[in-house]
């Protein structure tokens, strides 16, 4: 079977890795580099199964820029391009998603489109309307950047926005790749399917925000927040997981689809969504009242990426947290080594790393790495258990 995947993020190209093992895989990209690097073997984005899979396992797999030989003949099209949260519309920029649904339907209007983009609640029966075609279904994804592939090949669930036999059929093509066996399969309507997404992330932010405010508590009152954390990890309903302490939920999918939710709920009553939007907010001042706290002269960040072995710093907390430091005039540099500027966003990035050390009065870090506990007595962080 020939199936197309319309964008290679973390997103699409985990799943054009899985699905290439047993079917025809051809990749879509408008980024020329992208394009050449997957047909090279190389991962364009950090993921070390995607990596190991390109190199040395037997895909038949394709990238490239043209719609058309991608999408010709395929039974399949995925459609996982960026949706990125529009502050000014309160919803997803979809743009992407409805330019691909446009080619396909001129190209190869036969063809069944699987949207895996994060979209609004209601968003497929409304593309059907639009489109005046029933060959969308949506199926959301639980992948975590870095891990994604990892995600795919051991997945929790598999959810399809759909109850029919186009929907199984496809299910069983992303079982089929996997390697963990007996997968928890969930066919709903398309609608419910969208709000499962939208509202398993916002449970996830829910939970950062609940263990950053335990620790916001513990460091303004002096108390152990780890002996706290373990204390109410020991209950099994609430769980040793998910819990270290962080500068605020960031990265690319749970600050917009926090945002997206509560924007669903703008005629629904409610308090709990608006506070795990409003609580990110108020960690990251509170992170950078800390750091100022002492006046130091030059603040240094350790990394604007958001968990260990990223190379992704898309809306990271951080970023807003340089912002707070920045309104206050001290002066900040930034040490980041995936960064090839001498420059981001104004500010100096050094990636002589002892000189970065040197340079800084404190070293700003979300996640506590090996490389500066040698100055762990300049370094604030609020990681407690040392991983994501």
């Amino acid at each position: 079977m020939k199936i197309a995947v319309a964008g290679t993020g973390y997103v699409g190209l985990s799943n054009a890795v899985l699905l290439s093992q047993h079917n025809e895989v051809v990749a879509l990209d408008i980024i020329q580099e992208k394009v050449d690097m997957i047909n090279s073997k190389q991962s364009p984005i950090g993921d070390s199964m995607i990596d190991e899979f390109l190199k040395n396992k037997e895909l038949n797999l394709h990238a490239t820029t043209d719609a058309r030989e991608a999408f010709t003949d395929a039974s399949f099209i995925i459609i996982s391009t960026p949706t990125n949260y529009d502050p000014e519309t309160n919803y997803f920029d979809t743009s992407s998603v409805e330019t691909v649904i446009e080619q396909v339907l001129e190209m190869n209007p036969e063809a069944t489109m699987v949207i895996k983009s994060t979209i609004p609640v209601g968003y497929t029966k409304e593309l059907r309307k639009r489109f005046n075609t029933d060959n969308i279904m949506f199926s959301p994804e639980f992948l975590r950047e870095g891990q994604a592939l990892h995600d795919n090949l051991y997945p929790t669930r598999i959810i399809v926005g759909e109850e029919s036999d186009r929907a199984k059929q496809f299910a069983n093509l992303l079982a089929e790749g996997a390697i963990k066996e007996d997968i928890d399969m969930l066919f709903t309507d398309s609608t419910e399917a969208e709000a499962i997404k939208l509202f398993a992330n916002t449970y996830l932010a829910m939970r950062v925000s609940f263990f950053n405010e335990l620790d916001t508590y513990a460091e303004l009152k002096g108390l152990n927040t780890q002996q706290i954390v373990d204390g109410i990890g020991l209950d099994p309903r609430i769980g040793d997981h998910y819990n270290n302490p962080s500068f605020g939920y960031g990265g690319y999918c749970l600050p917009k689809d926090t945002k997206q939710l509560l924007a669903n709920f703008e005629d629904v009553p409610n308090n709990i969504i608006t506070a795990i939007v409003d609580s990110n907010a108020t960690r990251k001042k509170h992170i950078a009242d800390q750091i100022l706290k002492d006046k130091p002269e030059v603040v240094g960040i350790y990394r604007l990426t958001m968990k260990t072995g990223s190379d992704n710093f898309r809306q990271s907390a951080i970023q807003d947290i340089i912002e707070h430091v920045k309104e206050s005039g001290t002066t900040v540099v930034i040490y980041e080594p995936v960064l090839e500027d001498t420059h981001f966003d104004g500010l100096e990035v050094v990636n002589d790393l002892d000189a970065f050390k040197e340079q800084s009065d404190v070293i700003v870090a979300n996640r506590l790495d090996d490389e500066i506990k040698d100055v762990r007595e300049k370094v604030y962080t609020r990681d407690v258990f040392s991983r994501d």
